[in-house]
């Protein structure tokens, strides 16, 4: 088979390829009903349902500090978004951010290094919303993951990490903040600040 590599992986995806090849050749004969027929029987059409799930700023914490602030998909270091939006109060031209971040407005570190959580199995393919199935993750890498497996991408899940090596810049964050108060005014930074400190006294971080 042309293309075909060792990786199973990629193997399973030039099976699919194969089937559209086949579906393709149908189709040069004119066979249209035999063509639906492979597509209906090898690659059926399978609707994926979105099902949205919002976290408030403590229960993401608490799943961050649990994760080391680390992306448990590639590994790298993420920051307390807290952190990322009192930058941008901060130095609003050269860190700017966009209330949806909207991407010609917004610094790319807001969708690389702000973490949010991810389901490893997607709601939507029957994952379920409990801790076994939250992961932190980069904004980004959420976004490109969206509704897809582990191995349907060809990622996988890397170990936590430790807050007490790295917290996402949150020690620094509840220092800082009290001591330049008008960032309290930011309600986005107000609502993080608070949830910062709550869940790192959770975690022993105080």
């Amino acid at each position: 088979m042309t293309g075909a590599t060792n990786d199973p992986k990629d193997g399973a995806v030039d099976s699919k390829a194969d089937v559209l090849a086949d579906v393709c050749a149908e189709l040069s004969m004119d066979e249209f009903d035999s063509a639906r027929g492979i597509l209906r029987s090898d690659y059926p059409f399978a609707a994926q349902t979105t099902t949205a799930r919002r976290y408030t700023a403590r229960e993401s914490l608490w799943v961050f500090y649990r994760d080391g602030f680390i992306d448990r998909y590639f590994g790298t270091r993420l920051v307390n978004p807290g952190v990322l939006r009192a930058l941008s109060v901060i130095f609003p031209a050269d860190f700017p951010t966009h209330s949806t971040a909207k991407m010609t407005e917004t610094h790319s570190a807001h969708w690389e290094l702000c973490p949010t959580i991810d389901h490893v199995i997607p709601m939507s393919r029957g994952g379920n919303d409990d801790d076994a199935n939250q992961v932190t993750t980069s904004l980004l890498r959420g976004s490109a993951k969206a509704h897809w497996t582990l191995d349907d991408l060809g990622w996988s899940l890397v170990p936590p990490g430790d807050h007490r090596e790295w917290d996402g810049l949150s020690e620094w964050f509840v220092e800082y903040v009290p001591m330049h108060p008008h960032l309290l005014t930011n309600n986005y930074v107000a609502r993080w600040y608070r949830a910062t400190v709550e869940v790192r006294g959770e975690f022993g971080a105080e």
